[in-house]
């Protein structure tokens, strides 16, 4: 099962390479960096609608329809891209990218989580980790082998259009391996010799289950959509800006960063965020998730500071602090899911988790935007290297300071959003049974 969910989150990861294309696109299509960051923003808003609207139809059909209809809007993304740019018709990239990749995006990024989450009852923090540290380790395949295309087949609106062709061939190939593997487990199983904990054993833990449409109704729902809101917007900025962010802060010193070296500190921010998905998600089984995210916002807002203060005086210290800060932006998507199997059970979890991730739409715009138009801003008065984002790492702060908060006033859900109540032996009640093949009966 780890297998086929990293072959799709493993492809999908790619929009976090989206960074490397910018640089070529910028300068064949004549755009500014607000514009060529538009495919990559629709891609996490339709992320976050298709999966907030697929997350009932995945229950619903399984996870092999969910990975095959992901594996062909995903591809066919690409492909609209490459006619785009060999056309010159920018729309095209928007459209194919953004709008037809993005609702791939979303539904093969929900498809794995619940069913892995089955496969491990004892461990879901470790369980969502294995499923979702691929879409962070997507872009460590996809930058290095991205940058090496544009290289090989020319920064021209030919080179581009063929590297966008390659990958969505390539892509299509890989992600059908998940398609072919994926099996849900039967009704009611176990790991041997694991036996649930009591309810009541952990805060925040429960062995009730609460439906999607009772989950939107309560105020932990709200809450923790602030929480993954304001952590995701204070990574996906950077992250979607990481090549020209690091060239431009140590731009005109003794430390300037070339392109290639650019797409490999892209290539290593992309280790750090899928080391944190698994790494952050399992620790999670041990402290607590509501302790974890503390760790996520509170020690990030600070490596944040410390970036935006002392930053450019050491390439290494710069480094080091946006390494930590993927790691938690990483580690965030991966115990989200666990967070809310905790708060409102396995029944419905795929459903409620697709609902949630329109957080990462909203974050998706709001962070490329803030970067972006406050660096194309400081750029038009004059100014040039770090001060193009000192603006943008203190509001960054102020998010995870809301997103810290939020998290602090999360409690038990009450007992009036319960769906029904749990097996005197601590399971809950499944709504219906499965096949092995991952389909409703």
């Amino acid at each position: 099962m780890p297998p086929a969910a990293l072959s799709v989150h493993l492809a999908i990861g790619q929009a976090y390479a989206w960074s490397v294309f910018k640089p070529a696109l910028e300068s064949t299509l004549q755009l500014s960096g607000t514009q060529s960051a538009l495919p990559f923003q629709l891609g996490i808003v339709m992320l976050g609608l298709s999966a907030a609207f697929g997350g009932t139809l995945v229950e619903r059909n399984g996870p092999r329809w969910a990975m095959f209809v992901s594996m062909t809007c995903f591809s066919s993304g690409f492909l609209l891209s490459a006619l785009g740019v060999l056309t010159r018709q920018y729309w095209l990239v928007v459209l194919g990218y953004g709008f037809v990749g993005g609702i791939g995006l979303g539904i093969g990024y929900i498809s794995p989580v619940s069913t892995l989450i089955k496969w491990f009852p004892d461990r879901p923090g470790m369980a969502t980790g294995i499923a979702i540290m691929g879409f962070g380790g997507g872009a460590l395949i996809a930058s290095p082998w991205s940058a090496q295309m544009l290289t090989s087949f020319g920064a021209t609106t030919t080179g581009i259009a063929t590297t966008f062709l390659v990958h969505g061939l390539v892509y299509a190939v890989f992600m059908s391996m998940g398609v072919l593997l994926v099996r849900v487990p039967p009704d009611g199983w176990r790991p041997k010799g694991w036996t649930p904990s009591p309810a009541g054993s952990r805060p925040l833990i429960t062995t009730a289950d609460v439906s999607a449409r009772n989950a939107i109704r309560t105020p932990q729902f709200y809450l923790l959509w602030v929480v993954l809101c304001c952590n995701v917007t204070a990574g996906i900025g950077i992250l979607e800006k990481a090549a020209p962010m690091i060239t431009d802060f140590f731009a005109g010193t003794h430390a300037a960063v070339a392109v290639g070296a650019a797409a490999g500190f892209v290539a290593l921010l992309s280790l750090a965020n899928m080391a944190g998905r698994f790494v952050w998600s399992s620790t999670s089984d041990l402290i607590g998730r509501k302790n974890m995210y503390r760790v996520y916002l509170g020690v990030g807002a600070l490596l944040y500071l410390v970036i935006a203060l002392f930053g450019a005086s050491a390439k290494p210290l710069f480094i080091v602090c946006a390494l930590g800060i993927l790691s938690f932006y990483g580690g965030g998507f991966a115990t989200v899911p666990a967070y809310l199997k905790d708060l409102f059970g396995t029944y419905q979890v795929g459903a409620i988790h697709g609902r949630l991730l329109t957080a990462w739409s909203t974050a998706g715009v709001l962070g490329p935007l803030i970067v972006n138009a406050i660096a194309d801003a400081q750029k038009a008065a004059g100014h040039a290297g770090p001060d193009l984002y000192t603006t943008s790492l203190f509001i960054m702060i102020g998010l995870l300071a809301v997103g810290f908060l939020a998290n602090e006033l999360i409690r038990p859900v009450h007992e009036r959003y319960h769906e029904r109540p749990a097996q005197q032996d601590g399971s809950p009640v499944r709504q219906s049974p499965v096949t092995e093949k991952g389909q409703a009966v």
